[in-house]
């Protein structure tokens, strides 16, 4: 489990494809305490520690994994977005991610502002359902906030830091982003019928 709070980008040093790719990334200061079989979210995708030789770390990744989120775009010597998983007592700053990502997206618009910078990302409306205006979704493993929701698109808002300490801020129209909705919003729409949550939805359930 992640919270969405990235500690760092570190460069993908090696990077070997294949039936299964293997990922090499260095740490930095991050690798203190890295063990084995850890699990680390890579731009939001929750992978396994399966080598470790100083502060670099080997992560392998199945097809399935290539084929669902937007590490096949990877190239040596691109920085990545790095969290290690949560521990307990940990403070959880953004919110719970749990690194399965659900589409890969594509940002439609990167709107600069004075105080802050829009990004819009375009996805298939399905998953839509599950957002909601001040709620919260995972890009690329960044935790954030959003601020519109369309049928197939929505928008999050990004603060200069995040923008200095992510692969956000480098990114733009056209470039690809994981995305992984709220967990919680999932439970509950499944508990509500799985058809989503809309306000008509929360009122018949005795929420004004």
């Amino acid at each position: 489990m992640f919270t969405g709070i990235i500690e760092a980008m570190c460069p993908v040093v090696e990077l070997r494809r294949g039936a299964t790719w293997r990922l090499t990334i260095d740490l930095g200061r991050l690798a203190e305490g890295v063990r084995l079989g850890d699990s680390i979210a890579v731009n939001g995708v929750c992978l396994t520690v399966a080598a470790l030789s100083g502060a670099r770390a080997a992560f392998d990744a199945i097809g399935e994994t290539i084929s669902r989120t937007n590490l096949a775009t990877i190239a040596k010597g691109q920085r990545v977005n790095i969290e290690r998983s949560l521990r307990v007592g940990d403070r959880l700053g953004g919110h719970f991610v749990a690194g399965h990502v659900d589409a890969v997206g594509t940002i439609r618009a990167k709107d600069r502002r004075p105080a802050e910078t829009v990004l819009r990302v375009a996805i298939g409306p399905g998953l839509t359902r599950f957002m909601a205006i001040k709620g919260s979704v995972a890009v690329d493993g960044v935790s954030l906030t959003l601020v519109e929701v369309a049928r197939d698109t929505f928008a999050v808002a990004l603060i200069p830091y995040t923008l200095a300490e992510t692969t956000l801020g480098v990114k733009g129209p056209g470039d690809t982003v994981n995305v992984e909705v709220d967990i919680l919003a999932r439970y509950v729409a499944r508990q509500l019928g799985g058809d989503g949550i809309s306000a008509d939805t929360l009122r018949e359930h005795g929420f004004s």
